[in-house]
């Protein structure tokens, strides 16, 4: 609960400092979507965009929206929205902080919290803390999360047995590891976009197929939030828990993954790639998992647990809303359900697929973001060994959340998320006023009709190695 209330916390302070950023710009944000151009050293916005969204659209889009509904009630959806919105505010200052304070670095732009840590605050030990959480949080603790719900999904969907499905899951991966971030970039911008759109349109269908419960639907969701409705009234703890609990997990607003994928950008001016990573959250939260919420509620298919369940046998679970069987676990079965009551015989294989899609392109991004801080740590030092053994962790991490329980896969993935969570907020809250200052010089330049271009001298930040007269200099 206290990591919930600091992610609220520091959304609705960057919110109200930047006047609410994610309402006034958005049409800027899609502007700058398909703008910048990729060079030698830096990926373009929309390649930057589809990395940071393989690792924010994943398992938790799917697995982790039911899981909401599960033990939240359907009012956890609204607080999963809620958290989506005022993230935006997050997403925009830790990745407009990623560009200030990126590197060029063996021949690439690199960046993120470790740096803007180092650079910004000036404490290299918290960035070297950072760096080494996110190493163990992303290809140690998080990857088995992903693959797990693979090799879950194949196995119901086909039977496939779960030590092949991680055999095939390295073998791919490794593939495109070895081939370096630009391979990485150049998966993402063309699987993302396709899975994120596929998926959405096939909610749609199911939606038009339920169309008259619309309104009952959105009437129980936000009765159910406030607890307005009879049923759900007495967790309502849960539903705020469960819905910015599996929402951050989701988004990964103020997770400091983003910020990776968003230092990796070519842009003329930083805020440009915060705002275009704040729209991410919107893709990823108020699109592709509102699309699995509708899908579950407006078909019915899910349970609600009686709180205190956690250690009963399923069979002797209590609920509060049973609609169907009480050995379904909650995760991606409710969706496949879901999909299953309207277009019968292929809900398995469906949801099977997306997952797949869903959670390697997360696992790539995991690994991207490893890389970097590994980078970071080995600064002018051979990083070759270090990175080739990453390489060979992250690949046995992968496998092994295949092979393992989801129990123990999330639980894993909880104690990765928690780590970068904290580390990160604490950072960037310190770090507000750079953030702040690109935005309002962003803006400024934006009235008298310019393509902003950052000059940190003007505004008095320092340390800034890819701007202004110190990007001249000798860079390592």
């Amino acid at each position: 609960m206290p990591m919930i209330y600091l992610c609220l916390g520091a959304g609705l302070f960057f919110s109200v400092m930047s006047r609410f950023l994610q309402i006034r710009h958005i049409k800027e944000m899609i502007r700058l979507l398909f703008k910048g151009e990729k060079s030698e050293a830096g990926v373009s916005s929309f390649q930057a965009l589809a990395l940071s969204l393989s690792g924010r659209v994943g398992t938790g889009n799917i697995a982790g929206t039911a899981t909401a509904i599960a033990f939240g009630g359907p009012g956890a959806i609204f607080w999963m929205w809620l958290i989506a919105f005022i993230g935006a505010g997050t997403a925009f200052a830790e990745s407009t902080l990623a560009q200030i304070y990126k590197v060029k670095q063996d021949g690439q732009y690199r960046g993120g919290p470790a740096y803007y840590i180092e650079k910004g605050i000036g404490w290299k030990w918290y960035g070297v803390l950072f760096a080494i959480s996110a190493i163990v949080a992303m290809a140690i603790l998080m990857p088995g999360v992903q693959s797990n719900a693979i090799a879950s999904s194949l196995n119901m969907a086909f039977g496939l047995d779960s030590t092949i499905t991680g055999i095939i899951l390295i073998v791919l991966l490794g593939l495109i590891i070895f081939g370096g971030v630009k391979r990485i970039a150049n998966v993402a911008q063309f699987v993302v976009p396709f899975m994120a759109i596929a998926y959405i349109a096939l909610s749609l269908i199911i939606i038009i197929v339920n169309f008259s419960k619309l309104p009952a639907v959105f009437v129980l969701i936000f009765k159910s939030a406030f607890a307005f409705d009879p049923i759900f009234g007495s967790i309502i703890g849960l539903a705020i828990q469960w819905g910015v609990k599996r929402g951050i997990y989701s988004n990964e607003a103020g997770q400091g993954t983003g910020p990776h994928a968003a230092a990796a950008a070519e842009v003329s001016h930083p805020a440009k790639q915060g705002l275009v990573q704040a729209f991410s959250i919107y893709i990823d939260t108020l699109l592709v998992c509102s699309a699995t919420a509708l899908m579950i509620l407006f078909t019915g298919m899910y349970n609600v647990e009686a709180p205190g369940q956690g250690n009963v046998a399923a069979e002797q679970k209590q609920f509060l809303v049973q609609n169907i069987g009480k050995t379904v676990e909650a995760g991606s079965g409710y969706t496949q359900m879901a999909i299953d009551s309207v277009i019968p015989g292929v809900g398995s294989g469906i949801v099977a697929v997306a997952l797949f899609f869903f959670a390697f392109t997360t696992i790539m991004a995991y690994y991207y973001i490893s890389e970097t801080n590994i980078a970071y740590l080995t600064r002018g030092k051979n990083s070759k060994w270090p990175m080739l053994v990453l390489k060979f962790v992250i690949l046995a991490a992968t496998f092994y959340g295949c092979v393992k329980t989801a129990k123990v896969a999330w639980t894993l993935g909880d104690i990765g998320l928690g780590l970068m969570v904290w580390l990160n907020l604490i950072a960037i809250l310190i770090l507000f006023k750079p953030a702040m200052k690109s935005l309002k010089d962003y803006e400024q330049q934006k009235k008298q009709g310019l393509d902003p271009v950052f000059d940190p001298e003007k505004l008095g930040i320092k340390n800034t190695e890819c701007w202004g007269k110190e990007s001249k200099k000798k860079i390592v």
